[in-house]
């Protein structure tokens, strides 16, 4: 057990930044050298507003803009979240591998910026005082059953309890989802909180935190397509229910 809270200790938001950026930088040049600029793309959506996990952020429409590197099973993204009033702020780093298309394991640091013109804590690394998130995900995605199953916890930064102690917040996901013959999708999604966490403002244990029905389309403008979604959201804990609707833009 002192191992592994030693191993723990070891880890920290600053680690994993420069090991991103490290691995975004190789890519880049290998990417150059092997002239295979499909590699690398530009995402970037725009919601009416940002509801994750049954939680809202910011209170007007958020621009989700991102920098991404995927090849094989192996996708690395830095990321951001920016309400258009200001209101939510965000700076994201992930890394994923797929396992032979079934099960996907990922590492994502969440970060929240100051108001802009303050001071802020980026670089504040420190596990007791650090404003990053560290979450770990698992993802199952069976390739004859339209279902996924997902698992994941914070694991290291600023999910404390009100002891001031690690919460290691869990979130469990089951979905399904139908895809139509004109390739439309339509998904239903259910979560929950299983300890006392983040998600329940570390006052609750289990608690149903999400339902989503989502509906994936297109808008068809001649031979251009782009891509939208539409979702309802509940969230039976907190009594709240949201509707946001999506477009997406990306150069893969």
């Amino acid at each position: 057990m002192n191992i592994m809270l030693g191993k723990m200790r070891m880890f920290s938001p600053s680690r994993f930044g420069i090991f991103i950026v490290c691995i975004l930088f190789c890519a880049f040049r290998s990417s150059a050298q092997a002239n295979d600029e499909k590699q690398w793309y530009v995402s970037c959506e725009l919601s009416s507003k940002y509801v994750w996990r049954g939680l809202e952020y910011g209170k007007a429409p958020t621009l989700f803009p991102s920098i991404n590197y995927e090849r094989g099973a192996f996708l690395a993204s830095v990321s951001g979240a920016y309400a258009v009033d200001g209101s939510h702020q965000e700076v994201d780093l992930a890394l994923s591998y797929a396992i032979k298309n079934v099960v996907t394991l990922g590492l994502s640091d969440y970060y929240f910026p100051s108001a802009a013109g303050q001071r802020d804590s980026y670089f504040r690394f420190r596990h007791s005082d650090t404003g990053h998130y560290v979450e770990a995900c698992a993802t199952i995605e069976p390739t004859k059953l339209p279902l996924w199953l997902k698992l994941s916890s914070y694991v290291y930064g600023a999910d404390k309890d009100s002891t001031g102690r690690q919460a290691y917040s869990t979130y469990a996901e089951l979905g399904y989802q139908h895809v139509f013959n004109n390739e439309d999708k339509l998904s239903l999604a259910l979560g929950a909180n299983l300890n006392k966490g983040f998600y329940t403002d570390y006052e609750q244990g289990f608690n149903v935190v999400n339902i989503t029905l989502k509906y994936e389309s297109w808008l068809t403008f001649n031979k251009f397509k782009l891509p939208v979604s539409a979702s309802y959201a509940l969230n039976p804990y907190r009594n709240k229910s949201y509707f946001t609707f999506s477009v997406y833009f990306s150069t893969k």
